[in-house]
């Protein structure tokens, strides 16, 4: 079925209500939605705390908060024109959920053919519901929760906060092995690797099968807003991310269609107003590798500690088996942003492939470079960076006297190289502005991933 008789036949989509109670050591929470004659769905969450007070407002507030991320996965099954919520909002903070709707299903709409658009993809009508408990007194909080992939930019901040991890927990959405061991590398005990479970509802999964409207959302959002319960949970002040400036470009040359929508910067300037107005949870969530580019991220990455290098994985093909797939975009990319700081049979090595021995690679390296108009829809770097990492390449393995492969020497003959190639020794000295570190978390990244490679 099409978006439009999809709508037709399902036009109202409702978020119910929310159930929470504590057992285990585990606060387990589920959300009821329903899409009217299709039926309900109830995903879940377990996250390892202390018993929390359960009429707490503060809390309310975060589990609801939680759910409306968590509605877009089940809402764009059918993309019912309306959504029905039991609590009380206002109008701004509607408007504020749709523009994360909006913004983080644009790859969903693209890749989907749907033409829509910010005022007519859906209304939100609110209930008359709201939360019965004043908010409880908290005491002072300190520490820091630090979301953690098993990729190198997680691994970076880790690194770069290696002396300040005494305070420290990792984070993951339920478990992955390349994480853990990345969070027990820097120094963080395993007592202190929380690791939430999230269950989707398995009525969504057969939705899928059955060939409703599927693709891809704004996952970033939910790690957003369950890292910043969990640390409210747990008495922390940060929540820091390892989200960078080339995060925010779009995957499509021309149009605003981010993949990583709510791994950008307007995401991350927008989730900080919103718990400071409305979460009013006391946590601070912010990026601490915002100001650099992937090229300055893989820079310092290469140069850390070797068994950082061994156990990173970031590829999504191969995520359920923690393991590289050797023929996607993303392991392409990770090949040519480590190839100017890593011998090239170094990278083939850790990924279990060489990338650019691979004829059938090179549309995608196309696409990654700009010579062809959408980048892959991947967690990916700028395309400036990219074409810059291929001409220093290139010149280190010139000048090392070791024969290029084939997708090298095929981009060496590009009008990208041609075009790149001066000015490619002189990259990697770049600071974004728009940032909301700490004055000292900012001194610290500049000196480390800026001013140490002059």
């Amino acid at each position: 079925m099409t978006f439009t008789e999809l709508r037709q036949q399902y036009p109202e989509f409702i978020f119910h209500n929310i159930h929470a109670n504590y057992q285990q050591d585990r606060l387990h929470i589920s959300y009821l939605f329903e899409i009217k004659g299709l039926g309900t769905f109830e995903p879940r969450w377990e996250i390892p705390c202390e018993r929390p007070n359960l009429e707490d407002g503060t809390l309310w507030r975060l589990l609801n908060a939680l759910g409306m991320a968590e509605l877009v996965s089940y809402w764009k099954i059918t993309c019912s024109p309306t959504v029905r919520l039991s609590m009380s909002m206002t109008g701004e903070q509607t408007n504020w959920w749709k523009q994360l709707y909006f913004g983080g299903l644009g790859e969903f709409f693209y890749r989907n053919g749907i033409e829509t658009d910010f005022d007519s993809f859906m209304t939100i009508e609110c209930g008359e519901d709201t939360i019965p408990y004043a908010d409880a007194p908290r005491k002072p909080c300190t520490g820091k929760l630090i979301p953690v992939g098993g990729g190198k930019d997680s691994i970076v901040t880790l690194n770069l906060l290696k002396d300040r991890l005494s305070d420290a927990y990792a984070y993951q959405i339920n478990h992955r092995d390349s994480s853990e061991q990345a969070a027990l590398l820097a120094g963080i005990p395993k007592e202190r690797i929380l690791e939430p479970k999230r269950t989707l509802d398995p009525h969504m999964l057969e939705c899928n099968k059955q060939g409703f409207l599927n693709g891809h959302t704004p996952f970033s959002a939910i790690v957003a807003f369950s890292s910043v319960l969990t640390a409210y949970l747990h008495g922390l002040h940060d929540v820091i991310l390892s989200n960078e400036s080339s995060a925010s470009e779009s995957t499509v040359s021309e149009a605003e269609v981010n993949h990583q929508y709510s791994k950008s910067y307007q995401f991350e300037r927008d989730f900080f107003a919103y718990e400071r107005d409305v979460l009013r949870c006391g946590v601070r969530y912010y990026s601490l590798l915002r100001p650099l580019t992937e090229f300055q991220i893989a820079r310092y990455f290469a140069a850390c500690d070797t068994k950082y290098h061994e156990i990173f994985r970031s590829c999504n093909v191969g995520a359920k088996a923690d393991k590289w797939c050797g023929h996607c975009a993303k392991c392409l990319f990770v090949s040519v942003i480590l190839s100017p700081f890593l011998p090239l049979a170094e990278i083939a090595r850790l990924l279990g492939a060489s990338m650019f021995e691979l004829p059938e690679m090179e549309s995608a390296l196309q696409e990654l470079c700009g010579t062809l108009p959408n980048k892959p829809f991947e967690c990916v770097g700028s395309r400036k960076e990219v074409n810059i990492a291929l001409c220093l390449a290139i010149a280190r393995a010139e000048q090392n006297g070791e024969a290029l492969p084939l997708l090298l020497r095929n981009y060496k003959e590009s009008p990208q190289y041609a075009n790149y190639a001066a000015e490619a020794a002189n990259f990697g000295q770049e600071w974004d502005a728009q940032h909301n570190l700490p004055e000292a978390l900012s001194a610290l990244v500049k000196r480390e991933c800026v001013e140490a490679f002059r």
